[in-house]
């Protein structure tokens, strides 16, 4: 049912809070726990990210300013570590990153991309919110 309450759950993360304290808080224990080890404890990724590997996977991207996690809506974010790259580009996109769904809450998720982006400069995050704030009023159109 459109407008009822799975559609409100479905949206739930499609703005995350990099200012809540207790929230990036949280996020930081599960980024050293689950994501630190390929995406690096300072969210540099991994170097040659951009290099197709000979198995034809890509390492793992940087999450700091130097990346393109910024360039991405807090949803899309949110449903990319859910579900998995496949889930947003194609069903057979294969990817080393397995989706999250079955290892963390929903909260920790969202709670993973709160840390992510309260490292970003202040400029970085103005921008990455108009991103978000956009593809929030798309989906409404």
């Amino acid at each position: 049912m459109a407008g009822g309450a799975d559609d409100k759950a479905e949206h739930k993360y499609d703005m995350i809070d990099s200012g809540d304290a207790q929230l990036v808080a949280q996020g930081h224990k599960v980024y050293m726990k689950e994501c630190a080890s390929c995406h690096g404890k300072s969210l540099k990724g991994q170097a040659n990210w951009q290099q197709r590997q000979p198995d034809g996977l890509l390492l793992a991207p940087p999450h700091d300013e130097t990346g393109h996690t910024w360039h991405h809506p807090d949803g899309h974010l949110f449903r990319l570590v859910k579900d998995g790259v496949g889930a947003l580009i194609s069903p057979n996109y294969v990817s080393s990153m397995t989706p999250y769904k079955d290892r963390l809450s929903d909260r920790d998720i969202a709670a993973s991309i709160a840390y992510i982006k309260s490292r970003w400069p202040k400029k970085i995050r103005e921008r990455q919110g108009k991103i978000t704030q956009s593809a929030i009023a798309n989906q409404s159109q």
